[in-house]
C-alpha cells in the first residue's frame, strides 16, 4: 500500500503494509508497520518551516537591519557560505535551528550569543524566510524586469527613473539603492502592508465640495503640499479645507496576481539595479 502524506505543499511517500494517515490539527502521523521509522522525518519536515504574519516580519526586519547587517550585509550574503537571500543556511535546518543559533550564536566563530528573547529571534526568522522567498523564488532577470517596468507593469504611469516617467509616485532612480529587494518585493505583492512616509497618500475636500487626492509631500501647521494625480504641485490651505485625512491604503495595485513568479522576480531585480542616474 502506498500512502502520501501531504503537509504544506510537500508530500512524503511511505511505503509499507498497513500504513494509515491519522490529521490531528497541523500534524500528520503514520502509523503502520514499517512506518514509524519514518514519523520522525515527517514531524522534523513539519518543524522546518512556520507560517509568519507581516506583522512578524516587518517587526524583524527592523532587528535585523539594526543588528545583523554589519556582518550578514543587507542582502544576506555578508558570510561565506550563507545567503539569506537565497534560503541558504550553514548550521541551520529548521526554523526552531535559527532562533537557537540567533539567541545562542556559535561558539568559535564570529557569531555571538544575543540578548534577544525567543519572540524577537522568531521575528528575525520570520524576515530571513521572507527575504528567501522560502526558498522559492525565481531568479531574476534586470533587462527583462525593466521591460515589465515600462511594459505590462505600466510603472512609468506613476514613477519616473531618470527623468523618464511620471511624478504622480516616489521617484525610483536610486530605489536600489534604499530597499532591500524582500521589501521591493513586498511593496509589490502587498502594498498596503507599508506605506513609507515618502509615499503616503491624503484625499481633502475643500469648502465649495471639490475633492482632491494625491501624494503628500509636506505638511505644517496651515498647509498641505501634494502632487496630484496630473502632476500638479498643489498647496492646500487647510483653513480652506472641510476635510483631509491621510488614506491608510496605497494607490498603487497590488501585482501578487498581475504579473506571473518570474516576471515578478524579474522587476524586483531590476528595482534593485537602480542607483543611481542610468
Amino acid at each position: 500500500m502506498r500512502c502520501w502524506v501531504l503537509r504544506a505543499g510537500c508530500y512524503v511517500r511511505v511505503l509499507g503494509a498497513g500504513c494509515r494517515v491519522l490529521r490531528a490539527g497541523a500534524t500528520c502521523w503514520v502509523l503502520g508497520a514499517g512506518c514509524f521509522s519514518l514519523l520522525c522525518v515527517i514531524n522534523a519536515l513539519a518543524a522546518q518551516q512556520h507560517s509568519y504574519l507581516p506583522a512578524e516580519v516587518e517587526a524583524g526586519g527592523r532587528l535585523y537591519q539594526a543588528n545583523c547587517t554589519g556582518c550578514h550585509g543587507p542582502e544576506g550574503d555578508g558570510i561565506a557560505a550563507v545567503n539569506f537571500s537565497k534560503a541558504q543556511f550553514r548550521r541551520a535546518a529548521s526554523d526552531d535551528d535559527l532562533v537557537r543559533v540567533i539567541i545562542r550564536g556559535i561558539p568559535g566563530t564570529p557569531m555571538p550569543p544575543s540578548t534577544f528573547s525567543e519572540g524577537q529571534a522568531g521575528n528575525i526568522v520570520a524576515y530571513l524566510r521572507a527575504m528567501g522567498g522560502d526558498g522559492t523564488r525565481a531568479a531574476g532577470d534586470p533587462i527583462r524586469g525593466k521591460a515589465v517596468f515600462a511594459g505590462k507593469g505600466q510603472c512609468l504611469t506613476c514613477h519616473a527613473v531618470s527623468g523618464n516617467g511620471s511624478r504622480v509616485g516616489p521617484n525610483l532612480t536610486e530605489i536600489g539603492a534604499f530597499r532591500r529587494q524582500v521589501e521591493l518585493e513586498r511593496s509589490l505583492r502587498d502594498p498596503d502592508a507599508e506605506i513609507r512616509a515618502e509615499n503616503r497618500v491624503v484625499r481633502a475636500v475643500t469648502r465649495d465640495g471639490a475633492t482632491i487626492t494625491g501624494r503628500l509631500l509636506n505638511q505644517d501647521t496651515f498647509a498641505l503640499q501634494v502632487i496630484d494625480s496630473n502632476e500638479r504641485l498643489l498647496s492646500l490651505d487647510k483653513s480652506n479645507l472641510r476635510e483631509y485625512a491621510v488614506l491608510r491604503n496605497s494607490l498603487m495595485p497590488s501585482y501578487r496576481d498581475r504579473l506571473s513568479a518570474q516576471e515578478l522576480s524579474d522587476l524586483v531585480s531590476y528595482l534593485a539595479s537602480l542607483r543611481g542616474r542610468q
